[in-house]
């Protein structure tokens, strides 16, 4: 069985479109919205509304982790519009319609921390199925998803509570397949090297890989990761990549 598995979509629909091709099922790791685009400050749900020069000097404050200086900076910038909530939830909504409509049957797909799950079943077409601290079952596999990331100073949408995380986590129980959005607590694995700092993973993720060992651990979330495979005793842990930098799924032949 074939299977294409892509995470940090962000609004990449183009090659979304080309994915389902060749493959059996497509699973999703989440993080389908593009806010904003740390290469392309034009591109996004921000460049388009308040430019390129704006999105720039949000991320260099980002960047250098002058996190209460950006909030208040893009507060400013969302103030400008009469009704912030709803200019963002259109946008989004607009996204969603094309990437969930690009996606193939079956997919199989959990929530990233940009993501608006809320939304989701607006979108969420027979074929497509979201599982989140859910198992599917995937030619014979047992699959195990748990979407979402873990509270950080940077306060994206999806942000969970650690122990409403954990608890998805715990209760997944043995999988072959272990599908999150975020990697495990592994130092190697969470650090980007071109945003030069260390993304936020899961230690219950980690306790899960120790102690049931799928075949495979799949996650995304760090873009360009300083490691991208580690094994921990049977487990290949495998980041499969920034989808919308690199335009291809990671294949998984099992």
């Amino acid at each position: 069985m074939r299977l294409a598995v892509v995470s940090d979509v962000h609004g990449e629909v183009d090659a979304l479109t080309q994915v389902g091709d060749d493959v059996d099922a497509l699973l999703c790791l989440g993080d389908l919205v593009l806010f904003m685009d740390y290469a392309d400050h034009g591109a996004g749900i921000m460049g388009g509304l308040f430019g390129a020069d704006a999105v720039g000097t949000y991320v260099a404050l980002r960047t250098a982790r002058r996190f209460d200086e950006a909030r208040t900076f893009s507060r400013a910038l969302w103030d400008r519009l009469d009704d912030a909530q709803a200019t963002i939830e259109a946008q989004v909504r607009a996204q969603y319609a094309a990437l969930f409509a690009a996606m193939p049957d079956p997919t199989y797909i959990t929530y990233g921390n940009v993501d608006l799950p809320r939304l989701w079943p607006e979108f969420a077409r027979p074929g497509v199925h979201v599982h989140d601290g859910t198992v599917a079952e995937v030619g014979g596999l047992r699959v195990g998803f748990v979407g979402g990331g873990l509270p950080t100073p940077m306060r994206t949408p999806h942000e969970v509570p650690e122990e409403d995380y954990d608890a998805k986590v715990e209760a997944l129980g043995p999988v072959d397949v272990l599908a999150t959005h975020i990697p495990p607590h592994l130092p190697e694995l969470l650090y980007d090297t071109q945003a030069r700092r260390f993304e936020r993973g899961s230690v219950a993720v980690l306790r899960a890989i120790q102690r049931h060992q799928p075949a495979y651990a799949l996650f995304g979330h760090v873009h360009q990761a300083h490691t991208r495979e580690v094994r921990i005793g049977r487990t290949r842990c495998i980041n499969v990549g920034h989808f919308r930098g690199r335009r291809q799924p990671y294949l998984l032949q099992v």
